[in-house]
């Protein structure tokens, strides 16, 4: 046993550390394909196969859009498999409430069309102080990383939750983490 290793140890055994641990976080993308076959399957057409962008021209375009059209992938980032399962995992707690998208990922545009006219809400300033929090907590600070139609869809969300469930700030921010539709891990 080495009691005190030298500076080229130390820097090997942490290049190796490093390699191995990479390897054993790339294969839990099998074993979470392994675990839910269709929760991958789905994963691979959406991050293949979107059509969301965060240009002002697709805002726009989803109040035309038939109801039962779905905006789906990615808008800024590449999906991650590991993510995307615990938001889809997560947002299991919220299905009573039709207005919350299951998937991030996977928006029928029909609720997109529900939750944007809500974004113009006045709120009372109980209802403000909860979503002013949830904007100063939430991952992104805000509904998305940027203002397209994510941020005016869940801002919308927000307002409706805080306004017809009673959502607080705290449960807005969950909301909005778990359905962080930018792409990429958190």
């Amino acid at each position: 046993m080495v009691r005190n290793p030298n500076r080229r140890m130390v820097v090997l055994s942490g290049v190796f550390g490093a390699a191995t641990l990479t390897g054993v976080f790339k294969d839990s993308n099998f074993a979470i394909a392994a675990d839910d076959p269709e929760l991958a399957k789905r994963f691979k057409d959406l991050s293949q196969n979107g059509n969301s962008t965060c240009s002002a021209k697709f805002t726009e375009s989803i109040a035309t859009m038939p109801a039962m059209s779905r905006i789906t992938g990615s808008c800024c980032s590449p999906m991650e498999m590991k993510r995307y399962v615990e938001q889809v995992n997560g947002l299991t707690k919220y299905r009573d409430i039709e207005m919350i998208p299951s998937d991030p990922y996977d928006i029928p545009a029909g609720i997109a069309q529900k939750m944007i006219p809500y974004y113009e809400a006045k709120l009372t300033s109980d209802e403000q102080r909860a979503y002013d929090y949830a904007m100063a907590n939430s991952e992104e600070k805000g509904p998305c990383c940027c203002q397209c139609w994510r941020w005016k869809t869940y801002g919308g969300l927000a307002k409706y939750l805080v306004r017809k469930h009673g959502f607080d700030g705290k449960q807005i921010v969950d909301v909005w983490d778990l359905s962080d539709g930018c792409g990429g891990g958190m």
